[in-house]
């Protein structure tokens, strides 16, 4: 059996929230260690759209890396497919009009509702908040499946008024319908802090190092099940780059002026571009 170090697995660089900065992802994939390796493999932690200009043709950039690309759903996907199903009304932060008018708007919402919410491999998993504490990973695989078979039901605008709403705090096994759904998607797309007692704490403001009084990060919280396995995500802008065993978090706000960062599974290489989509030196 081939083992997580062999040299001939293919590089597997995760990619932080794009939200439709296209230009910025362009220059990220032609950065020659990635441009040199027509083999790599890509895992981007969800948002693709939203927030930038251009997200139908990040979505197409995306699709274009064929099964090089594994994505996972973050808020502001799951928001375009609300918007688009007629659950949810635009803000005026959001900037989805390029995708809804596009030509191929169909196709591109179509193929964004067939991402998983979480995906797993060698000993990581990709997500785009984060894994609640009080699940490991077979629990929160179950659970993910069970949001995804909704969305790629015929039916699925039907179905993101379910997923749509408040979500309770605590998860109990038995929570049914709605109340079930919501926590399955506010735990793995939009999910900071936790209490100590291990219930979300959604409303809770997230700056680093000023975690409001009883709340800690979900990646930090004493007795997580999932702390087996590394855990990439993004969805956390104020957190920033963070790389340890246990989490990594790749959103460094390229759509807010920061960067844009691919991170190498194997060795933690790190690639970073602007949102003006120059190289920066690393």
């Amino acid at each position: 059996m081939m083992s997580e170090a062999s040299t001939d697995a293919p590089a597997v660089w995760a990619i932080g929230d794009v939200h439709g900065c296209c230009p910025s992802l362009e220059a990220l994939l032609a950065r020659p260690e990635i441009a040199q390796d027509p083999g790599c493999r890509f895992w981007f932690v969800g948002d693709l759209v939203n927030r930038g200009s251009a997200s139908a043709q990040t979505l197409r950039c995306v699709m274009d890396l064929g099964e090089r690309a594994t994505v996972v759903l973050g808020n502001h996907d799951l928001r375009a497919l609300a918007i688009a199903a007629g659950c949810q009304r635009p803000g005026q932060g959001d900037t989805l009009d390029d995708l809804f008018r596009a030509p191929d708007a169909g196709m591109l919402l179509d193929w964004l509702r067939n991402r998983p919410l979480l995906h797993a491999e060698q000993g990581h998993v990709l997500v785009h908040a984060g894994v609640f504490p009080g699940w490991d990973l077979a629990t929160a695989q179950a659970l993910a499946r069970e949001v995804e078979a909704l969305l790629r039901q015929d039916r699925w605008r039907e179905h993101m008024r379910a997923l749509c709403g408040r979500a309770p705090s605590a998860w109990d096994a038995a929570l049914e319908g709605r109340r079930r759904l919501r926590f399955i998607v506010a735990a793995l797309t939009r999910m900071k802090l936790c209490s100590r007692q291990g219930a979300m704490a959604p409303g809770a403001k997230a700056a680093p190092g000023c975690w409001p009084r009883g709340t800690l990060p979900w990646f930090d919280l004493p007795g997580r099940m999932g702390a087996t396995h590394t855990v990439v995500f993004g969805h956390w802008a104020a957190l920033g780059l963070m790389v340890r065993k246990d989490a990594v978090c790749v959103d460094t706000g390229c759509v807010g002026g920061g960067a844009l960062t691919a991170y190498r599974l194997s060795d933690r290489k790190l690639l970073q571009v602007s949102r003006e989509a120059a190289p920066l030196v690393r």
